[in-house]
């Protein structure tokens, strides 16, 4: 798209410099404490060092949580909750607005924010609409960022978060799929399905599979997955 720059891939996020906006998707709090293992698994510490990385690296002005940012049904644990408080505190705390997009697992949220939370939100640079991506968008965008499916790839045995990057695959509009902020949160292997859950993902094949190896500081971009099956 003329006129737009390409978003920087960072560790299971997207920075968007014409926008100076950070998004990632998928923190389900709450997975450590609905984890079936007798001590927690450090979820409140691991999300909160990674957000800070990045906020440290970007230095974004705005940073958008994708949807499902709770993972919780019916209520939510003390833990998930002073969680959540801590990762806003983050971000308000480096002068950043925290904006929040509501995603299927997300029906709680308002017992434990107080803020505005939105189903789409548009980016300042008036190209980009992130929204979660479990429903179709109800505005018309030359891009659209999504979490909800979780992609992961296995290359040479080793599993890894992915994102996805395909051109003008919706309605002649582009589309971002996140992978899981949360490490917890399994990811979909992408090596053995042909099938996700966004109604914005027609066709999985069109999309082309991007690897960030924040240890090495490269990013890997693939051809199509209708390609690059074949060298898997």
């Amino acid at each position: 798209m003329a006129g737009t720059t390409d978003p920087q891939v960072g560790r299971r996020s997207l920075y968007f410099p014409d926008a100076d906006a950070l998004v990632l998707a998928d923190l389900h709090i709450g997975r450590d404490a609905a984890s079936n293992v007798e001590l927690p698994l450090g979820e409140r510490g691991d999300l909160t060092e990674r957000l800070g990385q990045l906020l440290d690296g970007f230095e974004p002005e705005t940073v958008v949580f994708a949807g499902d940012i709770l993972h919780a049904f019916d209520s939510v644990p003390l833990q998930a909750e002073r969680t959540l408080s801590t990762l806003i505190e983050t971000v308000e705390n480096t002068g950043t607005r925290p904006v929040l997009v509501a995603g299927n697992h997300d029906r709680m949220l308002g017992t434990v924010w107080d803020g505005d939370t939105v189903e789409e939100h548009l980016l300042d640079d008036d190209r980009t609409v992130v929204l979660h991506g479990h429903e179709p968008p109800t505005v018309d965008a030359d891009r659209y960022v999504i979490g909800h499916d979780h992609p992961a790839i296995e290359i040479e045995g080793q599993r890894r978060p992915c994102h996805l990057f395909g051109e003008g695959v919706y309605e002649g509009s582009d589309v971002f799929v996140l992978p899981a902020f949360n490490r917890l949160a399994p990811g979909i292997l992408l090596n053995r399905t042909r099938q996700l859950g966004s109604p914005l993902i027609d066709d999985p094949d069109e999309f082309r599979p991007i690897v960030r190896d924040a240890d090495a500081g490269e990013t890997y971009r693939f051809p199509p997955l209708s390609e690059f099956r074949q060298l898997l």
